[in-house]
């Protein structure tokens, strides 16, 4: 085990030095509005192909697909963000803005499957009144600070709570390197990892596989990565699939708790229209609570595409709580265009309260 400070370009940062308006955020030109304006004509005029269709072909940004693929090594070795303000919400329908992630996405990599349904958009909306075994993101209030399973996250905002929900983001490697200062007891339980339990329908529509040992830390060369879920570790546990020892259980909250303080948080509130990308690997992320409203329609909404990122390296097989594998089962359960919004929200009504999802 290799245990040493994790010091892979600029990862380290700590939340209040941190001035990501300046260092992470890429505010569109006016010709940069027009190219995006102009790429979704084009899909309109190819008859509003399903997402997968959407290419950086058939999504072509000429100067800001360029200036999306130079931020790649930012968001690999530096702060590891990047916040895109195009102030165009008012051009486009909830539908079109689902089209304007995607497509701009593709110029960074290619979407991947979140889960079992086969979506390659997530509808971040609480659905929790009609959903009966909602996810996180599925849900209202805070959340606490995570990875998701992707090389890179984004989040686009369609419509943002009447009150709070800003979104935390905290180094990991700053945490790491805090744990191995204070607490390398600890950091040692992490890198030799905990049992996670996925929820059913991901293995059993995945490949088979419920349970895994998971490192929450991982060092390949000087690079060091993390996998962080609450819930995971929690569901093997209540499952009898494994006990957390007192000193495990620690390891977990206390980094939970660092990367939640004010020491290492950035608060960033995505406006709508906004979208940010986080590199997944060495960021956890999480929400503030909020006040939401009570009609559907008119809920604080975002939409999360997963993007593998060419030419980075494979996650550490430590840290596969997913794995390619799980992706042609997960994605023969999807119908096109399911994830627009217009579909889902209009889906979601339909439904009985606490009714599961259909496969």
């Amino acid at each position: 085990m290799d245990l040493r400070p994790a010091r892979f370009g600029d990862t380290g940062w700590m939340g209040p030095a941190m001035d990501w308006r300046a260092r992470g955020m890429l505010a569109l030109t006016r010709d940069q509005r027009a190219e995006v304006a102009a790429a979704v004509a084009h899909l309109h005029r190819l008859g509003d192909p399903d997402l997968p269709m959407i290419t950086q072909e058939t999504f072509p940004l000429p100067t800001l697909g360029p200036a999306l693929r130079a931020r790649r090594e930012e968001l690999r070795r530096g702060c590891g963000f990047v916040l895109v303000r195009g102030g165009f919400r008012e051009e486009y329908g909830d539908d079109d803005m689902a089209r304007v992630l995607y497509g701009i996405g593709a110029h960074l990599g290619a979407a991947i499957a979140q889960s079992w349904n086969g979506e390659l958009l997530g509808n971040v909306i609480d659905v929790s009144d009609i959903e009966s075994d909602a996810r996180g993101y599925q849900a209202g209030g805070a959340q606490r600070m995570h990875t998701d399973s992707a090389d890179l996250v984004a989040l686009m905002c369609l419509r943002a709570a009447p009150e709070g929900g800003a979104s935390r983001l905290a180094s990991a490697v700053a945490v790491h390197n805090r744990l191995l200062r204070d607490r390398p007891d600890l950091l040692r339980l992490l890198y030799d990892g905990v049992a996670f339990r996925r929820m059913a329908r991901d293995a059993s529509y995945g490949d088979g596989v419920q349970t895994r040992r998971i490192a929450v830390f991982a060092r390949t060369g000087e690079e060091v990565t993390v996998y962080l879920s609450g819930a995971y570790p929690r569901r093997a546990v209540e499952a009898g699939d494994a006990v957390l020892t007192p000193l495990q259980q620690e390891a977990l909250d206390e980094t939970e708790r660092l990367a939640a303080s004010p020491e290492f948080r950035l608060a960033m509130d995505i406006a709508p229209g906004d979208i940010q990308f986080i590199n997944n690997r060495i960021l956890l992320h999480g929400r503030d609570g909020y006040r939401d409203s009570p009609a559907l329609a008119e809920r604080r909404h975002l939409l999360r595409l997963w993007v593998a990122v060419p030419g980075w390296p494979a996650l550490p097989a430590s840290q596969m709580m997913h794995t390619p594998a799980d992706q042609p089962g997960w994605l023969r359960q999807r119908r096109a265009r399911m994830e627009l919004p217009s579909i889902y929200l209009r889906a979601m009504a339909a439904r009985p309260r606490g009714e599961p999802a259909a496969a």
